[in-house]
């Protein structure tokens, strides 16, 4: 077997591949299923056919000269792990018509140059537009996932002018659809979500009408020793809320039930939310909205 000749992520335009190979060699490298056709004009090889880099870099192909990789690809190049995808997304100007296709989603925009930007040698848009463009169309709980995670990325002095940035961003779109929605979102991310599924119980919560909870609470000794940490917390009411994920608390029940009495010891109530209660969300918001109230929280009716 060979590789693509000239092509750091194995990816190229077939008239190019047809130059350097010959057509009759190129032929056969596609028949013996060495090579890949993915989009018209863009042959892949084989070995790397579900490389996210290797279709990345196929989709700049089949966009033209002036595509850039965007929403869900550009944000799991800036690091944002969550947001991969099995769909690829670029962004093309409102002059080129390039259609989307099957595994490639094409999305027509404007953008300047100063917007773009490259990873691993490839044309991305900015993390700050990406965000809004997915703050803006994505499902809710995921978008602020993205969001979470590309805060947690910033420096700390970073964050407040990074979330501003992300803001300007929204009042600068053309498609006006989900802006409010998405600057509801900007308010509630945060560096301390651990998982894309703290950043969904989160989410869950606060749309139920409880405050804004704290994350990442820490639980000291009088000396100012950490003794735990909360992964959602109201600390003048001493609740908390620890997400509990398969893989995370998989056989810790008895450590998880000590930890819990420990903090009952001192005053806080912590309930525990299993992965698939995400899913039907009602026990554990009424069994929370209860301890609320029995801590003398009173609800807006």
């Amino acid at each position: 077997m060979f590789g693509i000749p000239d092509s750091d992520h194995g990816a190229a335009r077939r008239s190019d591949l047809a130059e350097a190979l010959g057509e009759r060699t190129l032929r056969g490298a596609i028949r013996d299923k060495v090579l890949i056709h993915l989009w018209r004009g863009v042959i892949i090889d084989a070995r790397r056919a579900l490389d996210p880099l290797t279709r990345a870099a196929a989709a700049v192909l089949a966009g033209g000269p002036e595509a850039v990789l965007s929403y869900h690809t550009a944000a799991w190049l800036h690091g944002c792990t969550a947001a991969q995808s099995t769909q690829t997304h670029v962004t093309v100007p409102y002059s080129v018509w390039v259609r989307s296709k099957q595994g490639l989603v094409v999305h027509h925009d404007r953008f300047d140059t100063s917007d773009v930007t490259r990873l691993q040698g490839l044309p991305v848009l900015s993390l700050d537009l990406v965000l809004a463009d997915l703050l803006c169309t994505e499902e809710r709980w995921k978008a602020l996932a993205y969001l979470d995670q590309a805060l947690a990325e910033q420096p700390p002095r970073d964050v407040a002018d990074f979330r501003k940035e992300v803001d300007r961003r929204l009042m600068d779109r053309d498609d006006r659809r989900g802006i409010r929605n998405a600057e509801a979102l900007i308010a509630l991310g945060t560096t301390g979500a651990e998982s894309p599924q703290e950043s969904r119980l989160r989410l869950t919560i606060v749309d139920d009408g409880f405050p804004i909870p704290v994350t990442q609470h820490p639980i000291v000794t009088l000396r100012g020793e950490l003794l735990y940490r909360l992964d959602l917390a109201w600390p003048a009411l001493r609740i908390g809320v620890e997400y509990d994920g398969y893989e995370a608390h998989e056989g810790r029940e008895d450590r998880d039930a000590e930890r819990d009495r420990r903090l009952a010891d001192r005053g806080w109530h912590i309930l525990r939310v299993r992965k698939d209660e995400l899913a039907d969300p009602v026990r554990f918001l009424a069994e929370l909205r209860q301890v609320f109230r029995d801590r003398g929280y009173r609800f807006e009716s």
